[in-house]
């Protein structure tokens, strides 16, 4: 009869021991986690509403900052928010979003305009169905939207007016490059025209000569401004109503070293904007005040759903930049970043 090893016996319990004690430490660990998880979710506040953005592009700074706003609102107001935007400008796209929204029944939908009429008929089954639309930037005042947020069209022309004003010192024949036709955004674009005209109108020296439309892909704001410097006209000074359009000019600007020469009034704030200002190849820009537009939409909406109502027409006003004030607007910008 052989005898037990109890050396060996010893060993393979100590082995069983230190395997069960393992595994009852990830057991109680993975509880522990799923008890921890259980918990947040049931102290976690849930969102009263979900909102839907649709914005023309995702990658200008402009609707970056939008976003920003009407985040910052949906964590202050507790709502989920849903952003979505062609990564470039596509009207096409951009509605698909908004009949997106739609077809999902969400509780209130937030969104830029390309198309008045396309865009209206989309708001208008929005309404049909029971949700709250409120325009941004661009309007649809012929849709039964509930509230439209952005600048006076009026007054950013207006403004641009008083800026040529300075940066010519009232004596300029001027062109005017109206922005992307395919944005059939007629209304707003005569209300800028209308209000620069209106600006400039006590200065007998100021002369707006002639007036462009910028079609991308085929008269583009870069052949405009060719056009313009190599005409033999004396116009010494342009105004344009895009960003797009902005930057276009202005490289052109550069090309034909003509830096100082002519002046340059714009819209926006992108980066390569601000460096042109900077530069003194732009004299100035004006524009919607971004933040603001993404916040007051999206206070807008919860005033709709908590009180059945809101102002029609939310003004974000005029941001002015030129050189003077460059360096604190591009401080106040780095704050809103962090």
């Amino acid at each position: 009869m052989k005898r037990l090893n109890i050396n060996n016996i010893n060993f393979s319990n100590r082995n069983i021991i230190i395997i069960i004690l393992l595994v009852l430490i990830a057991l109680f660990g993975s509880l522990a986690f799923k008890l921890y998880k259980s918990s947040e979710s049931v102290f976690a506040p849930v969102p009263k509403y979900h909102f839907y953005m649709v914005a023309p592009n995702s990658v200008d700074p402009f609707w970056k900052e939008v976003y920003k706003g009407a985040m910052d609102a949906a964590k202050n107001y507790n709502v989920a928010l849903e952003f979505n935007a062609p990564r470039f400008n596509d009207s096409q796209e951009e509605m698909k979003y908004l009949e997106i929204a739609v077809t999902s029944r969400v509780d209130g939908i937030v969104t830029h305009v390309s198309y008045d009429r396309d865009f209206a008929a989309l708001i208008d089954r929005a309404d049909n169905g029971g949700i709250p639309v409120v325009t941004i930037e661009n309007d649809a005042p012929k849709s039964r939207r509930k509230a439209f947020v952005g600048s006076n069209s009026f007054m950013l022309g207006e403004e641009a007016g008083k800026i040529m004003i300075k940066a010519t010192g009232g004596k300029a024949g001027i062109a005017v490059i109206m922005a992307n036709e395919l944005q059939k955004d007629a209304a707003n674009q005569n209300l800028k025209l209308n209000g620069f005209l209106n600006a400039i109108k006590a200065y007998p020296d100021m002369q707006v000569t002639d007036i462009y439309n910028s079609k991308f892909g085929i008269l583009s704001a870069e052949e405009i401004t060719q056009s313009i410097l190599n005409s033999g006209k004396k116009i010494y000074a342009i105004y344009c109503m895009d960003s797009v359009d902005t930057i276009g000019t202005s490289q052109v600007v550069v090309d034909l070293n003509r830096v100082g020469d002519v002046k340059i009034v714009g819209y926006g704030d992108t980066p390569d904007i601000l460096r042109y200002i900077d530069k003194g190849i732009i004299y100035g820009t004006v524009m919607s005040d971004p933040y603001k537009m993404g916040y007051e939409s999206i206070k807008a909406l919860i005033e709709i759903m908590e009180k059945d109502t809101t102002s029609t027409f939310i003004d974000t006003g005029v941001k002015i930049i030129t050189k003077e004030n460059l360096e604190t607007y591009r401080k106040s910008m780095e704050k809103l970043q962090q």
